[in-house]
């Protein structure tokens, strides 16, 4: 999750609709979501109301501070087809204390709590050793939550891949299944994460021109190790770069990717959809 950027206001309509793209039988699974965020508070409901009738069957709403994992809760309760994701973003380690801590391992349990996340290492703002060690001591306990409670995990890595693997490895992260999302660095360390058994979120950042490490790592890493995601409303993917992102234009990402791969969109999108399905555990939700 990037913070601090606005986009504008997209229609309720499918980013790919005019290209007559056929709905394969699960539909399109949003795997991060941030619909919780207040960029959204005009049009939510009408928003989210749209996804079914444009192919986009599930969503995975994910928490990133202490107020937001409060209306992910709300959000999974009020529509079916939403799940959540319950953590504290490294951004906001502010918010964590002994208390958050507790209730984030009581409202984990609650039905339709998918993973843990989004946690993670982001030294893109935070500098100083000190707050990068808070992080990376509140992204192991998260971590060890998610152990606890046989969940999987969200993790978010800026500008920290060596800290992120290297903390990774040091609790055996192996034996915790999750995604890295919003992959942003190279072939060879997306290849390690698979080898960890972790799939790579791609969203909209693939289409951008100038994003050929994350085209590499589209291209050639196994396709049942792909997750969709658009972690709106940041990061749309072009043509809509600058504009507020929404899972309405997932169809883009699963576009380039089938171009880098040589496969059909319907191939991707039935791919990434079980791919979902299994590092989350809804199959057997029988989601369609």
């Amino acid at each position: 999750m990037l913070k601090n950027i606005q986009y504008g206001m997209p229609e309720h309509k499918l980013a790919c609709s005019d290209d007559k793209l056929v709905c394969p039988e699960g539909m399109i699974f949003e795997s991060h979501a941030h619909y919780d965020d207040k960029q959204f508070d005009p049009d939510r409901e009408e928003l989210l109301s749209s996804m079914k009738a444009n192919c986009i069957g599930t969503i995975i709403n994910v928490g990133s501070d202490f107020a937001s994992c409060k209306r992910t809760l709300e959000l999974m309760q009020k529509y079916a087809f939403i799940y959540g994701a319950l953590g504290i973003h490294p951004s906001d380690i502010a918010d964590l204390n002994e208390e958050v801590y507790e209730w984030l391992r009581s409202s984990a349990a609650l039905p339709k709590v998918a993973a843990i996340g989004e946690i993670g290492l982001d030294y893109y703002w935070e500098k100083d050793e000190e707050t990068q060690s808070r992080q990376r001591y509140w992204f192991c306990r998260q971590m060890e939550l998610a152990r606890e409670l046989s969940l999987p995990v969200i993790i978010h890595s800026r500008d920290a891949a060596e800290d992120t693997l290297k903390l990774m490895k040091g609790i055996h992260a192996e034996q915790i299944p999750g995604v890295i999302h919003c992959f942003s660095y190279s072939l060879e360390l997306a290849r390690e994460y698979v080898k960890m058994g972790y799939y790579i979120g791609i969203g909209g950042v693939v289409t951008f021109k100038n994003a050929k490490k994350l085209k590499e790592t589209a291209a050639c890493i196994p396709l049942d190790r792909i997750l969709l995601e658009t972690d709106c409303p940041y990061l749309s993917p072009e043509p809509n770069r600058g504009k507020r992102n929404s899972s309405l234009n997932l169809p883009y990402v699963a576009k380039e990717i089938a171009s880098l791969r040589g496969i059909t969109e319907e191939e991707v999108i039935e791919a990434t959809r079980e791919n979902a399905l299994r590092l989350f555990d809804l199959r057997r939700d029988h989601l369609t």
